[in-house]
């Protein structure tokens, strides 16, 4: 007799609906959320024939992806790797994962050596194979596991809920990460996956009926929490879950795929906390719509999106207008990180970048991704041109409660907090920062720190000391030279721009920089391009500026020293480092930072300073700045054989008598630089040394100060 229960013919109608169904949507919301652009990824069954592949498959092997989706492993591999491949394989099918390294041939025949990850499985008779070049400079040996790809793309949970959220189907990924086997956990609610213990158990209950109910609502619901696996360990879970309904919008159930995001959970709060937001306030820019089934594919965009990068519709509709075609390289990692957001949150916080138009060049665009609530999965983009923008324009930075990460950089005090409110307001742009400061204030932290906070940070950071090259060879430094070019120049050399392609270029000392040298400078900045010495080619750049000098450039541009035309290119954006006697509070915090530096480095245990010694650091005036305090700091703990630090105080001491306890810089400053070359007998470059200081800059103050080696 068959059940007049309504609930129940309900439940086994939607039990039919989703055992059909369930798997083709979960095969959905796994390809939208795993298909990174940047990391080549394949599908293929139990025959090796792949199935799928996403762009960044087909741009390793240059091949459409359309064109792998139908071939085997070995149709795709070197000759002489074939043979080894159906071994493989076999031994893959049997125990669910391998790693390793594979030999592919790319659409000119050219071999590509690839590591690989592969997890069987991770939907009915579909298995992932994620793979990553190796390049010489991977510095990874082709015989390593693939340990350079992202632990959080080896493997998923995926599996299949019912309308009340009890577990109806559980692939092999599931079983990997929690340790369940399928019999195991079928029927059963999915709450137990959260906590243990009766008393937690109903609180589990309830959160996870309302992430499902948020879910069958909005379409999909992301979070993020700790989960437990069958062994009782934890592990910080990343959960998307899908709301799966009919075609009269009636709800089936629920596809979930969880992330064991463990070791990316510290890294990833570290980098939310230390992010600043940027929404630029963009009036009358135009906005376009792109429409996205996955994240990497693009079956749709408005005309105005399409006009903006200069493709057609039967460039659209032939598939050769996808997201990562359009993304420089360098911003990939941004792309990826407002995809995870998406994901998660629903839509990702707007950010800047670049788009590659048709004919190479770029446009500058402000982003921000949303995913529709609908099944099946959908990406909707919404890009906003910048070209127009003012560049007087106010752009608003979201406060942050916690203290962004500066480096070496240690300060709490008012002068120090102003300076980084300026690192945390320019690093997100492209301007070009002018760091001003006297000697020893920490210029090149600064500029670091700006290059770490900056989307370029993962790119080079190449500096240059203006001060330290010679003038001859200061050109050939910033922009290299062709062979023959001059007597000696035996084979090309690479100049400092051109390594800092994509990066940040450090000139220090930039008001050494010779008169005659400044126009071509100047016209690398404005042109984006250069000629090495000896060469006509033309090679282009993109290159972040950041310069300093502890010289006065407008006197310098009033003395015709220093052309106006480029001070005022380097201006755009100026920051001033403090001397140290103007936060004098921050002596006992940097005192305390380079001890512990200094001591860890010499296998020392230094635990306390004196209070005589912390009063008298606090009194000097260190003309050196922060600089000489640092190599005060280290001469007292070469010094020190207790627990205790033992500063030479009485150095401190001769020079505030030698100095007549003058407090005009000037003088103070005369006196330390003659006391140091009494003490180096007159010799410039150890003096230089002591103070911390390149000899060309020691030679400066010698001459500023009116000191020459008779005075000594």
């Amino acid at each position: 007799m068959q059940s007049s229960n309504p609930h129940t013919a309900l439940a086994r109608s939607t039990e039919g609906w989703l055992a059909e169904n369930g798997p083709k949507e979960l095969e959905l919301l796994f390809r939208a959320i795993v298909f990174h652009p940047s990391i080549p990824i394949f599908l293929a069954d139990d025959d090796r024939e792949y199935q799928e592949a996403n762009t960044g498959a087909g741009k390793l092997l240059g091949i459409p992806r359309e064109r792998i989706i139908g071939k085997r492993m070995d149709d795709l591999a070197a000759p002489e790797v074939k043979p080894a491949i159906s071994k493989r394989w076999e031994e893959f099918l049997k125990t669910g994962e391998q790693n390793g390294t594979l030999r592919l041939l790319d659409a000119g025949g050219t071999p590509r050596e690839v590591e690989y990850v592969a997890k069987s499985n991770v939907l009915p008779v579909r298995h992932l194979l994620v793979l990553r070049e190796q390049t010489a400079s991977s510095g990874v040996k082709l015989d390593s596991p693939a340990a350079a790809i992202p632990s959080w793309m080896r493997d998923y949970a995926l599996y299949l809920l019912d309308v009340d959220g009890k577990i109806a189907a559980w692939y092999a990924g599931a079983e990997r990460i929690f340790g369940y086997m399928s019999g195991e956990v079928i029927g059963r609610n999915a709450s137990f996956l959260i906590c243990e213990g009766k008393e937690a158990a109903h609180e589990a209950r309830m959160q996870s009926g309302e992430d499902l109910k948020r879910a069958s609502d909005e379409g999909h619901f992301g979070s993020e929490g700790w989960r437990l696996r069958k062994n009782a360990s934890r592990f910080w879970a990343n959960i998307i879950t899908m709301g799966l309904k009919d075609e009269a919008g009636e709800l089936q159930g629920f596809a979930s795929v969880v992330r064991d995001f463990t070791d990316r959970h510290e890294r990833d709060e570290k980098f939310r906390r230390s992010r600043t937001r940027v929404r630029p306030a963009v009036i009358g820019s135009t906005v376009v719509g792109v429409v996205s089934g996955e994240y990497d594919r693009s079956p749709d965009a408005s005309d105005a999106f399409l006009q903006l990068v200069g493709y057609s519709r039967e460039d659209l509709m032939g598939g050769r207008l996808n997201w990562p075609d359009l993304t420089p390289p360098e911003y990939e990692t941004l792309d990826e990180l407002a995809h995870e957001e998406g994901l998660h949150f629903g839509a990702c916080t707007p950010y800047e970048k670049e788009l590659i138009r048709k004919d190479g060049t770029r446009v500058p665009v402000l982003v921000t991704t949303a995913v529709l609530k609908l099944s099946p999965f959908r990406w909707l983009t919404f890009v906003t041109d910048l070209r127009e923008r003012n560049r007087e324009e106010s752009i608003e930075f979201a406060a942050t409660d916690v203290t962004q990460d500066f480096g070496e950089i240690v300060g709490t005090s008012a002068p120090m907090k102003r300076m980084m409110g300026q690192v945390e307001l320019v690093a997100p742009t492209d301007a070009t920062a002018l760091i001003l400061g006297e000697t020893g204030t920490g210029k090149e932290l600064v500029a670091r720190a700006i290059h770490r906070l900056s989307p370029r940070r993962n790119l080079p950071f190449i500096s240059l000391n203006c001060a330290a090259i010679p003038t001859g060879l200061l050109e050939s430094e910033l922009f290299g030279y062709e062979r023959g070019a001059f007597t000696g120049a035996l084979g090309q050399k690479i100049g400092r721009f051109e390594m800092a392609h994509r990066g940040t270029l450090f000139l220090d000392e930039v008001g050494d920089i010779p008169l005659d040298l400044q126009p071509k400078l100047l016209r690398a900045l404005q042109e984006k391009s250069f000629e090495r010495l000896g060469g006509t080619k033309t090679i282009p750049i993109d290159v972040r500026l950041v310069a300093a000098t502890n010289r006065n450039l407008a006197q310098m541009m009033g003395d015709k020293l220093f052309r106006p035309d480029l001070y005022y290119r380097l201006k755009v954006f100026p920051i001033n480092t403090p001397a140290l006697r103007d936060h004098p509070e921050d002596i006992p915090i940097l005192a305390r930072h380079f001890t512990r530096k200094y001591a860890e480095k010499m296998d020392r245990h230094i635990e306390k300073i004196p209070a005589e010694t912390m009063k008298a650091l606090a009194s000097w005036s260190w003309p050196g700045n922060v600089r000489e305090l640092e190599n005060f700091i280290e001469r007292s703990v070469i010094l020190s054989r207790g627990s205790e630090l033992r500063a030479p105080l009485e150095e401190l001491r001769s020079e505030a008598v030698e100095t007549g306890g003058s407090s005009n810089l000037e003088d103070v400053e005369r006196e330390h630089i003659l006391r140091i070359l009494r003490e180096t007998n007159g010799v410039i470059s150890t003096a230089a040394n002591r103070l911390g200081i390149p000899r060309t800059t020691l030679n400066a103050m010698m001459k500023k100060l009116g000191v020459s080696r008779g005075d000594i």
